[in-house]
């Protein structure tokens, strides 16, 4: 009944030995091996491909440890910041930043933490926001050139990384938000509003203008085409006239007398109204016609 035990203890051993000399590296891990906390080496290290040649299941001495770091883009989300713009107003601004681990030996000894990361850089980021931003006004901040000035952010940002060794590399700095704070945003929307009711003000009285201005050329030149059809149509009159006079005078001239009596005629059709009596001499000029034939 015992010696099947000596094989099993045998088996348990190699399975222990196992488990403290393997070790599983994920695709998007990177691995630092360290023995008696002395750094040896780096396993899987970002090089700028997205998969690890080196991921899999590897092998240690049993006294070496192993410290696991993401490769992976990583996210850094602050609290609100609140800044100035350059006309002193002030807004709460919510940024993040996005980040990775470039050189995961200087990381684990600046840092060992992502905590500790996001303690140490946050002052860091939010002195960024303030030095950027502080330089504009509120419109640019929200809707003007609001890319480059997230790109001016992540040169400072990293910049800064550099320089402090911090074994990271920022790849992208965003705000999410920038509204005014609670206690000024009352003033400032009334502020705002006072604006726009002066500029829409100026533009009715503006609009009024350009219709007086309109109006009153639409006068002129009524005026001036009436003046101009008048005239025409005294001059077209006047030449009516005449012609009427060249002919009148050619058919007197043809029959005086025929033309006399059509003048008289027509004087007398002119002058006798519908149930009217009038009381005129046979000697007359105009009755001397009816009695001539008698």
């Amino acid at each position: 009944m015992k010696k099947p035990i000596i094989p099993g203890i045998i088996i348990a051993i190699f399975a222990f030995i196992a488990i403290l000399c393997t070790y599983i590296v994920d695709e998007r891990e990177q691995a630092l091996i360290l023995q008696f906390g002395e750094y040896k080496r780096t396993v899987n290290q970002w090089d700028g491909t997205p998969k690890g040649a080196e991921a899999g299941l590897k092998f240690k001495l049993p006294w070496e440890s192993v410290v696991r770091l993401e490769r992976r883009n990583l996210d850094l989300d602050f609290d609100p910041v609140r800044i100035r713009d350059i006309d002193s107003n002030p807004l709460l601004v919510d940024a993040f930043v996005r980040y990775r681990i470039t050189d995961p030996l200087q990381f684990y000894k600046t840092f060992r933490t992502e905590d500790r990361l996001r303690d140490r850089y946050k002052p860091v980021v939010e002195s960024s926001l303030r030095d950027s931003l502080g330089k504009v006004d509120t419109q640019t901040i929200v809707a003007g050139r609001r890319a480059e000035l997230m790109q001016e952010i992540q040169d400072a940002a990293n910049k800064k990384a550099i320089d402090e060794d911090y074994g990271i590399e920022v790849i992208d700095v965003r705000i999410k938000r920038a509204d005014y704070p609670q206690e000024v945003a009352q003033s400032v929307f009334g502020r705002m509003e006072a604006d726009r009711m002066k500029e829409a003000a100026l533009l009715r009285e503006q609009g009024r203008e350009e219709a007086r201005k309109i109006e009153n050329d639409a006068v002129r030149r009524a005026t001036v085409i009436v003046a101009k059809a008048r005239e025409e149509a005294e001059k077209t009159k006047g030449e009516g006239d005449g012609e009427r006079n060249r002919i009148y005078a050619d058919a007197y001239n043809q029959d005086p007398d025929f033309f006399e009596f059509y003048r008289s005629m027509e004087a007398l059709k002119k002058g006798f109204g519908k149930n009217s009596t009038y009381v005129m001499s046979s000697e007359g000029d105009l009755l001397g016609y009816l009695d001539k034939d008698q």
